[in-house]
């Protein structure tokens, strides 16, 4: 359901900034960016600020891996914003052919086998969370990937379990290539809090 507040703004300044960023930016402000504008208690500030550490803080995964893990999350929960979004600041850092490849069928994908095997930890925590044990991650461990990766690939799945759910009850406006291309620039750039 789309809400009006969110499209226009909460309030009058939020209007004004939604606009003016609009318009600076020569495209409509993704409708995330507005989400965490409207009713700052909502969303804004605690969200942006587990988002960003699950994205940015230092990882042994790079920024690019955590948002293609962030687009099939996406992809898993079937939220064609997110994974339009995460798709396009992915390519930002890798080959667009192998993200495209990732998202189509990543058990296929030229990756390396603990990004695969921590992708295959991350599908059954998101699709079947209560068939995630302990031999899931002893798969992805003996594939390569460590703890950490783990630990912050979790991260990542657990910040969009909870993103792309309200993305998708929000009815997310879905931007063109070009949109989610700048858009990706701007979330490299500022982050997400």
């Amino acid at each position: 359901m789309r809400l009006d507040e969110v499209e226009r703004g909460d309030t009058l300044r939020h209007r004004l900034l939604i606009r003016l960023i609009s318009r600076v930016a020569g495209y409509r402000l993704p409708d995330a960016a507005r989400v965490a504008f409207y009713d700052r208690g909502f969303a804004g500030p605690a969200l942006g600020a587990w988002t960003q550490r699950a994205m940015r803080a230092p990882s042994p995964w790079t920024v690019s891996e955590r948002e293609l893990m962030a687009a099939m999350v996406a992809s898993w929960n079937d939220c064609p914003f997110c994974v339009g979004a995460h798709r396009a600041i992915s390519v930002r850092g890798m080959d667009a052919a192998v993200a495209d490849a990732v998202l189509t069928d990543y058990r296929t994908a030229p990756i390396g086998e603990p990004l695969r095997a921590t992708l295959a930890f991350l599908e059954t925590m998101t699709k079947d969370p209560d068939g995630l044990s302990a031999a899931e991650a002893r798969e992805a461990l003996d594939a390569g990937a460590t703890a950490e990766q783990l630990e912050d690939a979790a991260a990542v799945a657990a910040v969009f379990a909870v993103i792309t759910r309200n993305a998708n009850a929000l009815d997310f406006a879905i931007p063109t290539a070009e949109e989610f291309d700048r858009a990706a620039g701007m979330l490299l750039r500022r982050g997400y809090s």
